[in-house]
C-alpha cells in the first residue's frame, strides 16, 4: 500500500463503555474530549480506551456529538445549533449523565451545553419549585430557611 493511501486512512479508535460496550470512532472525531485525546498523545491507547465512568447508551450519544462537532464540522452554525437544541432534548437522567460524562471526558463545549440546558429548566423557578424539579431534599428548619431570605432579601425581591 502507499503511504498515500495509509495517510488517507482513517485512524479508528475503539472506547468501552462502563458497562461493556465497545465503540468503534474515528480518532479525529474523539479528540474533542481532552481526556481521551491525551490518552492517545501518551500512548495509552493502544487497543481499547476503557472508559469506566460512562454508561454504553450515554457514551453512545456523546460520540453523536463529537462527531457533529469535531473536528472541524461541516455543518453550519445554524445547523449545529439546531443539532444542539435536539440533542439535549432528553429526559433528565439522561441530561445529568451526559453531564457527569462531559465532565469526566473533559468536553468543554458538551459541558457547557448540558449544564446551560439546566440552567434553562430552572429560570423562573422558585425554590421550591426546583427542589420538586430536580427531587432535592430540603435540609433547612424553617426558621433556617427564614434566616437565609432575611439575610438575602435581594435575591428574593
Amino acid at each position: 500500500m502507499s503511504i498515500a493511501a495509509n495517510s488517507s486512512a482513517k485512524k479508528m479508535i475503539s472506547l468501552k463503555s462502563s458497562d461493556g460496550e465497545v465503540f468503534k470512532v474515528e480518532e479525529s472525531a474523539v479528540v474533542g474530549s481532552q481526556t481521551i485525546k491525551h490518552m492517545i498523545e501518551d500512548d495509552c491507547a493502544s487497543n481499547v480506551i476503557p472508559l469506566p465512568n460512562v454508561a454504553g447508551k450515554t457514551l453512545a450519544k456523546v460520540i453523536d456529538y463529537l462527531k457533529r462537532h469535531y473536528p472541524n464540522s461541516k455543518e453550519n452554525d445554524d445547523d449545529l445549533k439546531a443539532f444542539d437544541s435536539d440533542f439535549v432534548k432528553v429526559d433528565q437522567g439522561t441530561l445529568f449523565d451526559l453531564i457527569l460524562a462531559a465532565n469526566y471526558l473533559d468536553i468543554k463545549e458538551l459541558l457547557d451545553l448540558t449544564c446551560q440546558t439546566v440552567v434553562d429548566m430552572m429560570k423562573g423557578m422558585t425554590p421550591e419549585e426546583i427542589r420538586e424539579t430536580f427531587n432535592i431534599k430540603n435540609d433547612f428548619t424553617p426558621e433556617e430557611e427564614e434566616e437565609v431570605r432575611r439575610k438575602n432579601a435581594w435575591a428574593f425581591e
